[in-house]
């Protein structure tokens, strides 16, 4: 990337909405990093079975608790905290990673019955 480029992504305000396909977290971990590192405004945004579910890969209060430590803002995890961000125009990109098929459906379909969805 070149210089210019990246001066442009200080303050760039960006949701970034983890799904469910938890082997796929530390890449997404890592991505939300370089974006921290770029001077990008990152706010973390977890499913309900990212925020809720243990699995091999870790807790989910480890990878909340991560996210929280990448970015110093809290997940934002359920459909009432979500709920502002269309409207409010809270960010200036939302990246949804990793995305789930199924998650990707309800995109697709304007399904809104969570908070990646929402």
């Amino acid at each position: 990337m070149r210089m210019n480029d990246i001066d442009k992504l200080s303050g760039l305000k960006v949701g970034f909405a983890v799904c469910g396909s938890f082997c796929t977290f530390e890449k997404a971990f890592a991505e939300i990093e370089e974006l921290v590192a770029l001077g990008c405004e990152v706010t973390p945004i977890m499913s309900q079975s990212a925020y809720s579910l243990d699995t091999r890969f870790g807790t989910a209060q480890q990878n909340a608790a991560r996210l929280y430590e990448i970015t110093g803002k809290t997940v934002l995890h359920d459909i009432t905290a979500t709920e502002p961000i269309g409207p409010q125009k809270m960010f200036d990109v939302l990246v949804v990673a990793p995305c789930t098929g199924n998650t990707l459906a309800k995109l697709a379909l304007g399904i809104v019955d969570t908070p990646v969805s929402g």
